[in-house]
């Protein structure tokens, strides 16, 4: 591991944790504060943070994928669409502290209450947005932060810390350095920001599956937790009782931005309907310019093609025999991201949301809507997949804190 990257992690750590005991005792109206002025200055310094992207994005070309330039690029309606998540956000109810308070048989008064996690660390991708989404939801959580993001946008997100999220909570009279960037595009970053379980005891970890893996296995190792947002992928069960118009335009506009992981990438067809609905999904695909992956596949039928920058333009095709057996295809198959039935028949449906294990379950509908904002009005952080109990699906600033019981006795309780 480098020591720049170890030493500048650590120093970043100490910072951040110096801004916790004023982040947990922020007020209401300083947390509303901070967030609508980030938002104000998403739209005031657009011209700082769009020359800070075109520099990222020109060291990129030749570089990145086409859709990783897509992840990259900022322009004023993406900045627009950043601020008015900002100022939903804002508006959004608080965490309240007290979540539940009983008197207990022997007088004692129980109350589990919600406190910040302190300082939480976040790895991700080279995606501007991904900066302001950790940053916002860290203060509304009023936790402190430390971001490291893929070197690709590292300007972009200089500018946007410094120029957007800091001014921001100035503002609102917090500390400016809660929130800390990681300042190097060295990767040795990453394992750095697993390695302080004292400093950063939580990290939310997102981008490929064998990087996220890995760095969530060493974060085990040593101690800090993790929230991992790695596999994604979204399925598309075509049924025998399926509108095929609606089934064809579910799947293109399942298929508007192939860099995300909500995107189509598995498309199941009944046995029924094979011979007959394959060749529209041909014609449809070639249209999209888009390649289809036919029987047999010489890759796991549910390969992630969104993280294969040289194949992305991929959707693997497979037949399947009724929505159980779709449904356990899509289960034990992917990575349980989310899967969809289009069909006319609620009881069939019904049977395939019923038998599907994972996060998001769609009925005529895309997997593109498995969205922390479009779905729960809140930026996420990711979308967890883990299938165990704590937050699944859209990770959002309601999942960022730690559960604590506070009892008050008179002093005569004993066990």
């Amino acid at each position: 591991m480098s020591d720049d990257a170890h030493g500048l992690v650590e120093a970043a750590a100490a910072t951040a944790g110096r801004a916790t005991t004023a982040m947990a005792r922020a007020s209401e109206d300083q947390i509303a504060r901070a967030l609508g002025v980030i938002a104000a200055r998403l739209n005031s310094e657009a011209a700082s943070l769009l020359v800070a992207n075109k520099e990222d994005l020109a060291d990129a070309q030749g570089v990145l994928s086409t859709g990783s330039l897509d992840r990259l690029r900022l322009d004023d309606v993406r900045l627009a669409g950043i601020a008015r998540q900002v100022r939903a956000l804002a508006g959004l109810p608080p965490l309240e502290r007290v979540v539940g308070r009983r008197v207990l048989d022997n007088g004692l008064v129980l109350e589990e209450r919600r406190i910040p996690v302190g300082v939480i660390g976040a790895n991700y991708e080279a995606r501007p947005n991904v900066t302001v989404d950790f940053a916002t939801q860290l203060v509304k959580s009023r936790n402190a932060g430390v971001l490291r993001t893929g070197g690709a946008s590292l300007r972009s997100a200089e500018a946007l810390v410094d120029l957007v999220v800091g001014p921001g909570l100035a503002d609102a009279g917090l500390p400016p350095e809660a929130i800390q960037l990681v300042r190097t595009p060295a990767r040795e970053a990453a394992e750095a920001l697993v390695s302080f379980p004292k400093a950063i005891p939580l990290v939310i970890i997102r981008g490929s599956g064998a990087t996220t893996a890995r760095l969530a296995r060493l974060a085990a190792d040593r101690g800090v937790r993790t929230l991992a947002h790695a596999e994604g992928g979204g399925v598309l069960y075509v049924e025998r009782e399926a509108d095929s118009s609606m089934a064809l335009n579910l799947i293109e506009t399942s298929l508007d931005r192939l860099g995300v992981c909500n995107r189509l990438n598995l498309l199941l067809v009944d046995e029924a309907i094979w011979e007959s609905f394959l060749p529209q999904v041909l014609t449809r695909l070639a249209t999209l310019g888009i390649r289809a992956s036919l029987p047999p596949h010489d890759h796991p039928v549910g390969y992630e093609w969104a993280n294969d920058p040289e194949h992305d333009a991929t959707v693997t095709v497979a037949r399947t025999d009724g929505p159980e057996a779709a449904a356990r295809l899509a289960s034990e198959e992917t990575s349980g991201l989310a899967a969809a039935i289009v069909t006319q028949g609620a009881a069939t449906a019904g049977r395939f949301i019923d038998a599907y294990r994972g996060t998001g379950a769609f009925w005529n509908a895309s997997t593109r809507w498995l969205d922390g904002f479009e779905l729960t009005a809140a930026p996420e952080t990711g979308i967890n997949v883990d299938r165990v109990p704590g937050p699944r699906g859209p990770v959002t600033y309601r999942d960022l804190y730690l559960r604590q019981y506070a009892v008050t006795g008179d002093g005569t309780q004993h066990r």
